[in-house]
């Protein structure tokens, strides 16, 4: 029996059986890591008519961060703008532009000081005083100063905010820098979410998280969250097994390459990356990650993307052992063993799928979770 989801002012939400709707919120927390006691609290936050006002500055980026937001199905990006958060300012996104867009800015940080979520993408240019970089007449370094002291907390997303990226490759003409840097010493409290672009379920979960504790999730040494960045994509990677038995790809389009065996000959960093891309796909599909598709993960949620990599650096590649076992202890793929078992982890995702598509949005059959 289908039953009503409000929130705290009687507003419709979703049309799911309570049921579906608590299995959703189990699914967020089982994805942070948090125990069962906190899925009431995720109930009650991600129904609460209080939404977190969030401002979204770009720097220099490619707008891949934002595009990514746009490809999110649990929640669609309408319910992630109107029900979950109250998104007031992104250049991308805004309705208004120029001094209107401004404007609505200054009074959205101006209303919801010490409250207000703050995510910048992009890297921050500091060399002639960040003329690299202006938005409205100031240089975004300006803009990120004045704004990140008045914000209850500093999102850095994707690679370019998080440790400079692409735009401070060498020779780094414009003094390309990451966000945490730039606001070192100032006591506020910033997060990685580093990726090229970064899983935007990653984003999405630490909202909720702030939603429901007032508070950043647990972070790594680089000022990660732990729920999404604390394993080796390596460790979860479908072609694992075949790196286990010493079957790897030797070029592009070689017989091994077309049986999908490993890409670290060819370049893949996953084995270095920590990143949770092999265990939580892209768009909502799965298998949609760049080793599924046959392409060499390069690492780009590590601090030294653009210069570790084979696109960008003549490094030697020195490859490791694989463990010692024979070479027919895991089966190839296409063979009836492996279908057995990729039939069992296809289930297990399934399941999870599910659990997670389970809140419907604005009653229209689409779907709206964190992760």
């Amino acid at each position: 029996m289908k039953a009503k989801v409000v929130d705290g002012n009687g507003n419709l939400l979703s049309s799911v059986t309570r049921r579906d709707f608590m299995k959703f919120c189990t699914a967020i927390a089982a994805t942070m890591g948090l125990p069962m006691t906190a899925v009431p609290k995720i109930a009650e936050a991600v129904t609460s008519p209080k939404r977190p006002s969030v401002i979204w500055l770009s720097a220099q980026e490619c707008t891949g961060c934002v595009e990514t937001l746009l490809r999110t199905g649990h929640p669609t990006l309408d319910t992630l703008i109107l029900d979950l958060i109250s998104l007031d300012y992104s250049e991308t996104l805004n309705v208004g532009a120029g001094h209107q867009a401004e404007a609505h800015r200054e009074k959205a940080i101006a209303e919801n000081k010490g409250k207000f979520i703050l995510v910048v993408d992009g890297a921050i240019p500091v060399k002639d005083g960040g003329v690299y970089c202006m938005v409205a007449g100031k240089p975004v370094l300006q803009i990120l100063n004045e704004t990140a002291p008045l914000a209850a907390a500093v999102i850095a997303l994707g690679s370019c905010a998080a440790w400079g990226g692409v735009p401070s490759a060498d020779p780094n003409p414009t003094g390309a820098t990451p966000v945490h840097e730039i606001l070192k010493g100032k006591k506020i409290p910033v997060v990685n979410i580093p990726g090229c672009p970064p899983n935007p379920y990653n984003f999405l979960s630490t909202v909720i998280h702030y939603l429901t504790f007032g508070k950043l999730p647990a972070l790594d040494g680089k000022g990660r969250p732990k729920f999404a960045y604390d394993r080796l994509i390596h460790e979860n990677c479908e072609r694992r097994p075949h790196f286990d038995a010493g079957r790897f790809a030797e070029e592009f389009g070689d017989t091994g390459h077309r049986l999908g065996y490993c890409l670290y000959k060819l370049g893949c960093k996953g084995p270095e990356t920590y990143n949770n891309c092999s265990t939580l796909p892209f768009n909502d599909t799965p298998g949609c990650w760049p080793v599924a598709t046959g392409s060499p993960c390069f690492g780009c949620s590590e601090e030294k993307v653009g210069f570790h990599s084979p696109l960008f650096s003549k490094a030697k590649v020195i490859f490791p052992t694989p463990p010692a076992q024979p070479v027919d202890a895991v089966p190839e793929k296409g063979s009836g063993a492996q279908k057995f078992a990729y039939g069992v982890a296809g289930a297990a995702v399934g399941a999870v799928a599910v659990a997670l598509a389970t809140r419907g949005g604005k009653g229209d059959g689409s779907s709206s979770s964190g992760e």
